[in-house]
């Protein structure tokens, strides 16, 4: 007996442990998702709801909505129906445009667009045209509905205060959460808002007045405003182009003044170097002055003429008929003392040997 107790008790621990996997792991799974995990882990804890769902096939979840305009919103909130659960099998309902009409007001698209739009949503299984105001019992049995995806605050319509008020008793609601910031009402406010822009945009774009339902005199009206534009346009883009032409100027100016200070700086220096005090222009005329000095200014004579055995022997000169050449000339002539005459050495010895004949 203590036995199989103890065996019952590992059974049941190693029971309690896969549930608890398991639950872990379908909580990761549906961690992923919006914050409407949050409710089903709520309804998971109520029995009708825990006994509604069915085990062998997916859960087969209904939304239904107007979906004029199709946005991100809306694709929100059938991704966060589709994702209840693991295996889901979404429906959504669609209103037709006499129902619309009669509870909610005019749409701007007609019932067949907004058909098609659902159609192409890739979280969509399931389209049910023309689906009803307010979800009756016989109409749940018919697609067999498990569960109600709608966002949580109350639907006032129809002459009631919230039309999901008896799924909701009834267990099947699972609330979505709105997109901030965008909606079909949003979408159309801002249309009429900018009225002028958008019917001026689509004039350019080749729609006439009597299409966009504007009269003759505010047709004139916007093309006179679009001249106007196009010359405010004109005049901003030349004033941007004379900004840059500006601009590069002023960069090729300061360019400019940059290379002409370099330039005069090495010619300033230059200038110094050549023309200065200390220049190489002065020590030029120093040089010149000097030698144009020394060119001009004559020789001085000796104190004391050499004596005869001292002078080197006269050369003598013939003419170039003679057989002999004659050596070349004395290049040192001196100045005699008192007549100032220039006499060679020559002209000396045949006055000598002149005196020693006229002795004889």
């Amino acid at each position: 007996m203590e036995a199989q107790s103890s065996s019952g008790l590992v059974l049941s621990r190693k029971r309690r442990r896969e549930s608890s996997t398991r639950d872990s792991e379908e909580g990761e799974r549906l961690g992923k998702y919006p914050k409407c995990t949050f409710y089903i882990n709520l309804y998971r804890i109520n029995s009708s709801l825990v006994s509604l769902r069915p085990a062998n096939r997916p859960v087969r979840v209904y939304a239904d909505g107007i979906f004029d305009v199709f946005h991100s919103g809306h694709a929100r909130a059938l991704m966060q129906a589709k994702r209840l659960f693991p295996n889901t099998h979404l429906i959504v309902g669609v209103c037709s445009d006499d129902l619309t009409h009669k509870y909610k007001g005019f749409t701007v698209m007609n019932e067949d667009e907004r058909y098609d739009a659902i159609r192409h949503c890739r979280y969509v299984d399931e389209v049910v045209r023309n689906a009803p105001w307010t979800l009756s019992p016989e109409f749940l049995i018919k697609h067999r509905i498990d569960f109600v995806a709608h966002d949580d605050i109350p639907y006032s319509s129809a002459g009631s205060d919230d039309v999901y008020k008896h799924i909701k008793d009834a267990g099947m609601f699972a609330p979505t959460q709105r997109t901030e910031g965008i909606s079909t009402s949003d979408i159309i406010t801002r249309i009429v808002r900018d009225y002028d822009v958008y019917v001026r945009r689509n004039l350019q774009r080749g729609y006439t007045a009597k299409e966009l339902n504007v009269s003759f005199i505010n047709e004139k009206k916007y093309h006179l405003q679009e001249r106007v534009d196009k010359v405010k346009r004109k005049v901003r883009d030349v004033e941007e182009k004379s900004k840059e032409f500006v601009q590069k100027v002023e960069e090729k100016s300061i360019d400019l003044i940059q290379k002409w200070e370099e330039k005069s700086r090495e010619f300033i220096g230059n200038f110094l170097q050549m023309f200065g005090p200390e220049g190489a222009l002065k020590h030029m005329l120093k040089e010149g002055k000097g030698r144009m000095l020394q060119a001009i200014s004559p020789r001085q004579s000796p104190n004391s003429s050499p004596t005869r055995e001292e002078r080197s022997p006269s050369p003598t000169f013939r003419l170039p008929f003679f057989t002999k050449t004659s050596p070349p000339p004395s290049p040192r002539p001196h100045h005699s003392g008192a007549r100032g005459y220039l006499i060679s050495e020559d002209d000396e010895d045949e006055d000598v040997d002149e005196d020693e004949d006229e002795e004889n």
